[in-house]
């Protein structure tokens, strides 16, 4: 009789996927889903960011660069200026 128990027990027992097993396996999807959603979504925000500070850091370098040219120019119209007051001076006498 105890063969005929362990036989009939088995055979009460479901076999294959359960109700649970399907539900746990969609909620592990559902987060994988999800995870993988913000972080590409946090990658493209980064990547558009970033976009933009380089595209500060481009006109920024520009513009210090034709800073440095307008403060040559400033001081060649300066020293222009003080040579022509001189010659001015000189040739008035």
């Amino acid at each position: 009789m105890a063969i005929n128990k362990k036989t009939q027990k088995k055979k009460n027992e479901a076999n294959g996927i359960t109700f649970g097993m399907v539900m746990v396996i969609f909620i592990a999807v559902g987060i994988v889903l999800t995870l993988t959603t913000i972080k590409i979504y946090f990658s493209n925000q980064i990547y558009y960011e970033s976009k933009v500070v380089n595209k500060m850091k481009r006109e920024v370098s520009a513009l210090k660069a034709e800073k440095v040219i307008l403060e040559q120019s400033v001081e060649a119209l300066k020293f222009k200026n003080r040579v022509t007051d001189t010659i001015f001076a000189i040739s008035g006498e």
